[in-house]
């Protein structure tokens, strides 16, 4: 039997007639679960995806992609070396020594652990976006009779700090007097406040400059380590074992991609127990489908009779009835596609969904689109509608053209 007539007769017993109005309403419903399905599908992965995608930016912009560590002390004393040397390898951007401790901040009568980075107000921008978080001051040209710290954002307003404010660090180092050990500390002057639209960053790091940092910690001319920014960050664990083998013993290198596992891998175990859940709406109308051809299989029985005795095999009957599942579920699926894409577009553009401030590090949901996935949402919605179909299919394929003229 020509495929055109199959199709013809899948999209005929689709039509509303009166005496099938409940039938239809079953098909309409069917549609619309499909489509809902899909929608939120693509909506909630375009969210969350933009949740990813902010919020590794923001960790990228305060954090290098490598950095190169010590593994035989708590310096590196060669970081020039291990800098030029880094420099060399394709895909590597730019290089920045950093100083890294845990200290003690004490102003306003308040104590917090924090943690105090030094950098070289030189070279911190090759590899971390500083300058596009700081909102008041600055390293550069600071001049004053105590050292330059920035503060975060969330630290200045629950202390109430400002810039020109004193603030007092305590190392965990004792210094050792004839009345005993006693902590070390310096005054530092608060010469700027910056924001990453991160709580945990803009409340506990404070950043100073290079020399000020190893004078404070006692670090001579050594650093902690040496960061790098890449060209492409989704190169960063390819080019780290690549460094790892190019420089000699006794550093170790690390990328963001490992430095954050757990907090990535938990987003991702986040999203797909949500696309699961949600999936769960497009199976649920993929039953809708089914039970809606076992009625119209049911309903039709007389015209399947008569097609077959006509000389319709069982496999035309089979197809014609997986062509009504599949107008089905395409109609579903091009429709919740398109209505999820448009609604993902227009919550990009206009943001009409806030977010407490106090509470999100965002004020806007973030939408990132991924076509790939548009696509493996609709083809996974497809299928499980034609799976729908087989059952329906496979019983009107085997009605008795005999027994359905006789009795209708």
């Amino acid at each position: 039997m020509d495929r055109g007539f199959e199709f013809w007769m899948a999209v005929r017993y689709l039509r509303v007639r009166s005496q099938e109005l409940f039938i239809s309403m079953i098909t309409w419903i069917s549609v619309a679960g499909v489509a809902i399905g899909v929608a939120s599908l693509i909506i909630v992965m375009a969210v969350m995806g933009g949740f990813e995608a902010d919020l590794r930016d923001k960790i990228l912009g305060a954090n290098a992609q490598i950095r190169i560590l010590p593994t035989a002390s708590t310096q590196l004393t060669d970081w020039q070396g291990v800098s030029n040397a880094a420099l060399a390898v394709e895909g590597v951007r730019g290089a920045t020594p950093y100083v890294d401790a845990q200290v003690m901040l004490m102003a306003r009568g308040r104590v917090q652990g924090v943690q105090f980075r030094g950098v070289d107000p030189a070279t911190v921008n090759q590899v971390l976006e500083l300058d596009n978080y700081v909102v008041k001051g600055g390293l550069d040209g600071f001049e004053g009779n105590r050292p330059p710290v920035l503060v975060g954002s969330e630290m200045a307003k629950n202390w109430g700090l400002y810039v020109g404010d004193d603030v007092k660090v305590v190392s965990p180092e004792q210094a050792m007097t004839p009345a005993g050990p006693i902590p070390r500390f310096r005054m530092f002057r608060v010469a700027g406040i910056f924001t990453t639209g991160m709580y945990d960053y803009d409340t506990g790091v404070l950043f100073a400059r290079l020399n000020d940092a190893r004078d404070f910690l006692r670090m001579d001319s050594g650093v902690s380590g040496v960061e790098l920014s890449l060209h492409d960050v989704f190169d960063a664990p390819q080019l780290a074992a690549q460094l790892a083998k190019a420089l000699p013993e006794g550093y170790k290198v690390r990328d963001w991609t490992e430095m954050n596992r757990s907090l990535f891998e938990a987003m991702k175990l986040e999203q797909i127990a949500m696309i699961l859940i949600l999936g769960l709406i497009v199976v649920v109308a993929a039953f809708n489908i089914a039970s809606t051809l076992i009625m119209v299989v049911m309903e039709k029985s007389r015209d399947i009779g008569v097609l077959k005795a006509m000389g319709a095999s069982n496999s035309s009957v089979r197809r014609i009835f997986v062509f009504e599942g599949g107008v089905i579920g395409v109609t579903g699926t091009v429709i919740g596609g398109v209505g999820g894409v448009l609604i993902s577009l227009l919550l990009e553009k206009y943001k009409f969904l806030r977010l407490p401030s106090d509470v999100y590090y965002i004020e806007t949901l973030p939408v990132e689109l991924d076509p790939v996935l548009i696509g493996i949402v609709a083809v996974c919605a497809v299928a499980l509608c034609l799976l729908a179909t087989l059952y329906p299919s496979w019983q009107a394929s085997r009605l008795d053209p005999v027994e359905t003229i006789r009795y209708e």
